[in-house]
């Protein structure tokens, strides 16, 4: 049986591979200063940022294992765990990481805001690639935040670290918003595509039946991305979320099923809607008419 490092709060990890506990609620790691390191897997219980200098093989993520590159930058939040498993060699890693306890973002606009910062459940595949300069940016954050730590706390030190914190997180969007909009117009210029045919599909094989309405997170799935990277990357394409895009084509067909002489209630089975009252207020919402309002205006 692997074993699993239960991160309950930031220094459980500093403390495991032999970094200064600097603060109960902010860690700040560089890697490349620690005499001895092991790998492992970890169950996080912060939110956690890792910034990799060199290549790592076999990084694993739920079920799936990930080779990362020079300068990847992947983000953790609690509930998920991720590593390497643990040979009970030692190694010497290069690169920082950044922890910090949920905590720390009691009462904050911070706090109220990381629902805003999807990547924290991106997949590692997902990772960040940074150029040199953009690694600078975000490192010198972080040299920022450990310097203020080292001075010893007082009555402002958590809302400057929270704040170099938050400026952190920013940049991070920033440089992912820029590897979304370039994945989005070359890679993965035919996701749209995809995306159409796996919906298709999807009723193509009454899917429906079993698992009723299409989601977001199964058709990221079949594509192969975590929700949240695939629903940022539908947005970057369309100005639309993945969600809309779903309810649409669910709409479409429903127009072709009415037209065609269709029932509601039989359209509603034939969706995926557990109740006809639920595919009517869908229905009204995306038209702004019922179906049954639809069928008096232009069925012949």
């Amino acid at each position: 049986m692997e074993k699993v490092l239960r991160v309950h709060h930031v220094n459980d990890y500093a403390r495991y591979i032999g970094a200064p506990e600097l603060h109960p609620l902010v860690s700040v790691i560089h890697y490349d200063e620690l005499e001895h390191c092991r790998h492992l897997l970890n169950n996080y219980d912060v939110y956690g940022m890792f910034i990799g200098d060199e290549e790592l093989e076999d990084l694993s993520y739920g079920q799936l294992q990930y080779v990362l590159h020079c300068h990847a930058l992947m983000c953790v939040s609690p509930g998920q765990i991720g590593g390497k498993t643990d040979t009970g060699e030692e190694i010497h890693t290069k690169g920082w990481a950044l922890l910090f306890d949920t905590e720390l973002l009691r009462n904050t606009e911070l706090g109220r805001r990381m629902p805003d910062y999807t990547y924290f459940s991106y997949a590692v595949s997902e990772a960040l690639l940074l150029t040199e300069e953009q690694r600078q940016s975000i490192v010198s954050l972080l040299e920022k935040i450990r310097q203020e730590l080292l001075l010893g706390e007082d009555a402002h030190t958590l809302r400057i670290v929270t704040s170099q914190i938050e400026q952190v997180l920013e940049l991070i969007a920033r440089y992912y918003a820029l590897q979304l909009s370039i994945s989005a117009s070359s890679t993965n210029s035919d996701l749209l595509s995809r995306f159409e045919l796996l919906l298709r599909q999807y009723y193509d094989k009454n899917l429906q039946r079993q698992y009723g309405l299409p989601t977001v997170k199964y058709c990221a799935q079949q594509l192969f991305l975590s929700p949240n990277y695939f629903g940022d990357l539908i947005r970057e394409l369309t100005n639309d979320t993945a969600t809309s895009h779903i309810r649409r084509f669910i709409m479409q067909r429903a127009q072709q099923l009415l037209l065609s002489g269709a029932s509601i209630a039989e359209i509603a089975n034939r969706l995926g809607f557990d109740y006809p009252q639920h595919f009517t207020r869908l229905f009204k919402k995306h038209f702004g008419i019922t179906p049954s309002e639809y069928n008096r205006r232009y069925r012949k």
